[in-house]
């Protein structure tokens, strides 16, 4: 029984909205006057010295586009990453670096400034941060379907302030230049892997642990943190052997790992020889040759027919299937945060089939869930939801993200402690640009990252209740960053969800945070338990 289209053949190319933003600026290389006239903050690492600035806004010092790899570029291109070069005197860290090549650009303010040299971070620390504070760290993921984006899109300056954490920021690469999964490439690292994109996260991880201390932060306290492909990049973080004692623990924002399954190494094999073949590269014996000459915008076109699926399993960096090691209890068990947004597919809908009519709908639903499509229409009409945009958003948004959510957090919540959430505010914005007139667009995929981040890709900004709400939201990611705990004083209790299907879920809404447990059935989960998976 197969998905129906909008929920399969479109996931990916609408999880790359997760991460559109303004354009990055230029790699950091010129010096920068001092902000507000204070002393430029400055910090030590294994490479040498960098100066940051303080961010007039928010107070917050930030030392942007610092290397954690080489450039990985000329003969480098498809290698694992390399340590970064040391440098002599002070570098300038006051401006972001471009973006990782773009293999599937969505048009709704691309980052215009995209190079292959692109293994920066951006650092973000409260004000008053000084070296050995050993303050909370958070690294973030970006999403994007593992084929576009970049961490310069989601500044950390207001949680760092709010919180008292260090959040870093990463970029890591994408599209085939990421995951690309040929024995002629994987046997020449250690791991016998394609996943590039994998191991640029790992390597952002372990320059975190070894320089974090220089700018206030614990290396023994750091949560790793993603959203849509950013959680699918978190799903195989908790699931890699090589990635044990790099974080403490994990949030998995809009992507749960029992929905975005990687390839297993001959799907990913046999996806990367037609990649190949469409970048002009069929030879054998010179195919890694090749594939390392080729331009970058020939293999940008070459993605267009043979998308990446993100990384593979299989492989000496990634075994097992990170759902399968998860229910097994064989991987990197830390404490987790976890939860989706109360309509996620509302964004799909919208940029696929905003115009459906109820003919439309009735003959999707029946095509592409079978036998099971009279009960589907049944427990979805069209009557009770307002239009056949609404009805098959519900659908899909259930039978996707929202019980995929809900059954990842049983598999976690049996073994660790783990927090489960569910983002609703009716009047959320949408990303700019993607606003269809007349569609009601609030809480789709995307919708929370406003919230936490500092975010300007929203169609609108935020009112003063929901600035309260993204202030408790920090607030609560904070406390789990620090404590592994999501407690805040004076805000809602937030306790910890069971192993059964009556999970226990925070809502985070502006005009009352509340737990229930009401998830499960406001979703139909019991019934799409019943009904075969459908991989993404």
């Amino acid at each position: 029984m197969r998905r129906p289209r909008t929920a399969r053949s479109l996931l990916a190319a609408a999880c790359a909205l997760a991460a559109l933003l303004t354009p990055a600026l230029p790699a950091a290389a010129a010096t920068a006057a001092s902000s507000g006239g204070s002393a430029r903050p400055q910090a030590t690492v294994a490479q040498g010295v960098l100066r940051g600035r303080h961010d007039d806004g928010s107070g917050a010092q930030e030392f942007l586009g610092v290397p954690y790899a080489a450039p990985p570029v000329g003969d480098a291109r498809l290698r694992a990453p390399q340590q970064p070069r040391r440098w002599t005197g002070v570098r300038e860290a006051v401006q972001q670096a471009p973006a990782c090549l773009q293999f599937s650009p969505f048009g709704l303010r691309d980052p215009q400034a995209v190079s292959e040299d692109c293994l920066y971070l951006d650092v973000y620390r409260p004000r008053t941060a000084h070296a050995g504070a050993r303050l909370p760290v958070i690294v973030w993921m970006h999403g994007g379907a593992y084929s576009q984006g970049t961490g310069t899109q989601f500044g950390g300056r207001t949680m760092a302030d709010l919180t008292g954490s260090v959040v870093v920021s990463i970029n890591y690469r994408l599209g085939q230049l990421g995951y690309l999964g040929l024995p002629e490439l994987a046997g020449e690292n250690a791991q016998r892997s394609g996943s590039f994109g994998l191991m640029d996260q790992m390597a952002a991880l372990r320059w975190t642990r070894e320089n974090i201390a220089a700018f206030g932060g614990n290396p023994g306290n750091v949560t790793v943190s993603g959203q849509s492909a950013g959680s699918g990049s978190v799903c195989s973080l908790l699931a890699a052997p090589s990635a044990a004692g790099l974080f403490h623990r994990a949030v998995l924002q809009s992507g749960p790992c029992t929905l975005l399954h990687p390839p297993d190494g001959a799907r990913a094999e046999s996806q990367a020889r037609a990649f190949a073949a469409a970048a002009g590269c069929t030879d054998p014996a010179a195919l890694a040759g090749c594939l390392r000459a080729v331009s970058g915008a020939a293999l940008v076109e070459a993605a267009r027919t043979v998308p990446t699926s993100g990384p593979a399993s299989g492989d000496g960096l990634l075994p097992v299937d990170p759902a399968t090691a998860i229910g097994s209890g064989h991987w990197n068990k830390v404490p987790v945060l976890i939860g989706s947004t109360r309509s996620e597919a509302r964004l799909f809908v919208a940029l696929t089939q905003p115009h459906l009519t109820q003919e439309q709908y009735t003959a999707q639903i029946l095509a592409g869930y079978g036998a099971a499509g009279p009960e589907v229409l049944a427990r979805y009409p069209v009557s009770a939801y307002g239009s056949p945009y609404l009805a098959l958003s519900a659908v899909t948004t259930d039978s996707t993200f929202a019980c995929q959510t809900a059954w990842t957090a049983q598999l976690f919540a049996s073994q660790v402690p783990t927090y489960f959430y569910e983002f609703d505010d009716p009047n959320s914005p949408t990303l700019a640009g993607a606003q269809v007139p007349g569609l009601d667009e609030s809480n789709a995929h995307s919708a929370e990252l406003a919230y936490l981040h500092d975010f300007t890709m929203g169609d609108r900004p935020l009112t003063a209740e929901q600035v309260a709400l993204a202030t408790r939201m920090k607030r609560y990611w904070g406390a789990f960053a620090r404590y592994g705990v999501p407690a805040v004083p004076g805000q809602t209790a937030w306790p910890a969800t069971g192993a059964g299907a009556a999970a226990t879920v925070l809502t985070l809404n502006p005009a009352a945070t509340r737990t229930g447990t009401s998830f499960g059935s406001d979703h139909q989960c019991a019934f799409w338990r019943t009904q075969p998976p459908r991989p993404v």
